[in-house]
């Protein structure tokens, strides 16, 4: 079956653009740090989070945190996202203490798009469940007698045999499956995110969700991710000879939805 894409911004810093321009402002000033904070109005934060955005100086932005939780998504997506480890953290569900019984998946739009192509692919996931249950079954009876001949009580031999059948049988499950998970990153680690993986060359699905956690950003945080976004909306593609060769449309596109106008 399908799964839709769900973000939402859980929590965050209270005043982050307020946190930004205070711990910045202290590395140039002799005021005392409550003084320095009282004495920050919205228009000074808007010019000195400008100032530090033109200047490069990104360690102000560490001290800012932003929480999402992330569900229909699939295991193929969070395999990229937790290669952004600096300044970032991750909750998974797990698949060693949930069992996958009739677990949900992803359906990539092109197969979606191809009667043929989903047809085929609806088929192998009809195949993996059975596969997982037939294996988590006798992988479960095994571990279940073992467990009753060491001496172990019904219900504490229960408990391991299952924990050890579905940790074994997840082996056949698809990159696909449907997963949830919760990603805090400081500010400064968001930046990265949306250089890498809101550029038309991240695989989609990441890059839907770059953009979803962009625009939910934005609302909070306007100033500090005024210019955030691919590599290409502030310079040149980074990605040289693989570019997209689309600059001026992936710019109009992201000035659009800075602007809240996607």
């Amino acid at each position: 079956m399908e799964s839709n894409m769900k973000v939402s911004l859980l929590t965050y810093t209270p005043e982050p653009e307020k946190v930004v321009s205070g711990a910045a402002k202290l590395c140039y000033s002799p005021s005392g740090i409550e003084e320095l904070m009282n004495n920050l109005d919205k228009e000074g934060i808007e010019k000195f989070i400008a100032m530090l955005a033109i200047m490069g100086h990104e360690s102000p932005f560490e001290h800012i945190n932003f929480t999402f939780g992330i569900e229909g998504v699939s295991r193929s997506l969070t395999h990229q996202l937790v290669r952004h480890r600096i300044g970032s953290s991750y909750s998974q569900k797990s698949q060693r203490y949930v069992k996958e019984g009739s677990f949900e998946y992803i359906v990539p739009p092109h197969i979606e798009d191809m009667p043929e192509a989903k047809k085929m692919y609806i088929k192998s996931m009809e195949n993996a469940q059975v596969a997982y249950d037939n294996l988590a079954d006798i992988l479960f009876k095994k571990h279940y007698e073992d467990n009753l001949n060491k001496g172990q009580s019904e219900k504490v031999a229960k408990s391991g045999a299952e924990k050890k059948a579905i940790e074994d049988a997840r082996y056949v499950l698809p990159n696909s499956c449907e997963t949830k998970i919760v990603v805090t990153m400081n500010a400064r680690a968001l930046f990265n995110f949306f250089k890498k993986r809101c550029c038309n060359r991240a695989q989609w699905e990441i890059r839907e969700l770059a953009i979803q956690m962009l625009k939910l950003v934005l609302e909070v945080a306007p100033n500090v991710f005024k210019i955030a976004g691919p590599g290409c909306i502030n310079g040149k593609c980074p990605e040289g000879k693989m570019s997209c060769g689309e600059m001026d449309c992936v710019r109009n596109k992201f000035k659009n939805l800075n602007k809240g106008e996607i």
